[in-house]
């Protein structure tokens, strides 16, 4: 009896751990880069942490993740990453969200001695085939949020590297996986955009990581034989963004 009940167990361990997995892979997700006014950023977060927040649950809006750049922040940025189950469920959201007057008070409340947002920008995205979707919140980390462009016609040959091989040697080289993506609109790159968050013990432990990955033999290996099979390098530009989560944030 004992053992069926573990058998049970795990077995229920096992459909939860597929069906969260399944969640995340049907849901659209939305990269949000807000840029503060000048000398605007303390109020912006306050704004989000006191307010928004709670206006983003109402509206069926669920935050992944909350993250300010690491070190200073010269262009007075912060990100987050909200998450929908479709992109019809999305805009209804928003539209709701932003007629909702007590949300119009807030906003012009938090304006009276000027606008604290000067620029947004977004991206829709949908997550590969290979993406971990490891979610689970450990505390004191810090993210690193990747950009790809791939060369002209190559974006599946970059997919492929990072599936068959790239992803496990990141984790090979102590890196965690958290969340890959692609746009889901073509003027956003959806044909040639790869977009990623990793994480790391702290800044130094990425940089480390990312220099023992890219000097190992396995790593060179693969490089080689992509790039040969391609005709060229896979990438046209790569950014790396290290950041930290906010005290609010559900992912740290």
């Amino acid at each position: 009896m004992k053992k069926q009940l573990i058998i049970l167990f795990f077995l229920f361990i096992a459909n939860f751990v597929v069906q969260a997995q399944s969640d995340a892979n049907s849901r659209l997700y939305e990269l949000r880069t807000y840029y503060a006014s000048e000398g605007k950023l303390p109020d912006l977060i306050n704004r989000f942490q006191n307010y928004t927040l709670k206006y983003f649950e109402t509206y069926n809006m669920r935050l992944e993740g909350f993250w300010l750049p690491f070190g200073e922040n010269k262009e007075n940025k912060l990100v987050y990453l909200l998450s929908y189950p479709s992109r019809e469920a999305r805009d209804k959201s928003w539209k709701e969200f932003m007629a909702d007057k007590g949300w119009i008070t807030v906003m012009k409340n938090s304006a009276i001695n000027g606008e604290i947002v000067a620029k947004v920008e977004n991206v829709f995205l949908k997550t590969t085939d290979f993406s971990p979707n490891n979610m689970k919140s450990v505390g004191n980390r810090v993210f690193e949020l990747r950009t790809y462009k791939a060369t002209p016609d190559h974006l599946p040959n970059l997919m492929s590297r990072f599936r068959d091989h790239t992803v496990k040697l990141f984790e090979n080289n102590g890196m965690t996986n958290i969340m890959y993506w692609n746009p889901t609109d073509k003027e956003q790159g959806s044909e040639d955009m790869l977009i990623y968050f990793l994480a790391h013990k702290s800044k130094e432990d990425g940089l480390a990581s990312f220099k023992t990955f890219g000097a190992s033999p396995e790593w060179q290996a693969v490089k080689k034989a992509s790039e040969e099979k391609a005709g060229g390098t896979l990438t046209v530009t790569v950014k790396s963004e290290y950041m930290v989560p906010a005290e609010f944030s559900p992912l740290k």
